[in-house]
């Protein structure tokens, strides 16, 4: 049965459609915006969120938390150095949806998913003399 189980099963395995929100969820944190369907946008932004506000919290819990939601440290480090700080005045709703139409093979509705607030670029670790 499937009691209290959230979101949609996309035609996919347990371990297919988690694996494909972590992708999501660290394309959207790296890039600032994807365009998907909006189906899987919906997952992606679960994820999404959950993620930044693991990375409010800031600590060595959420941070391990973080990295076993998103399976990729890089930018799980990024996601609390950079990401999180501007988001930190903010309670929650920080990506948008925004509607582009149906997909030209297979009228799919599409959607551009992003970030609600411009995130700085990565920060360097080089220091330019």
């Amino acid at each position: 049965m499937r009691h209290r189980r959230r979101g949609p099963k996309l035609n996919r395995d347990s371990a297919h459609r988690k694996s494909m929100a972590a992708n999501m969820a660290v394309a959207l944190l790296e890039h600032g915006r994807i365009q998907t369907t909006e189906a899987k946008a919906r997952l992606a932004r679960q994820t999404a969120e959950r993620a930044i506000t693991l990375g409010k919290q800031g600590t060595l819990h959420a941070r391990r938390q973080a990295i076993a939601l998103l399976r990729n440290k890089p930018i799980t480090y990024r996601l609390f150095d950079d990401i999180a700080p501007v988001f930190k005045d903010v309670p929650g709703g920080y990506t948008r949806v925004t509607k582009l139409g149906p997909r030209q093979g297979d009228a799919a509705p599409m959607v551009l998913l992003e970030l609600s607030r411009e995130v700085p670029a990565a920060s360097s670790t080089s220091t330019a003399a």
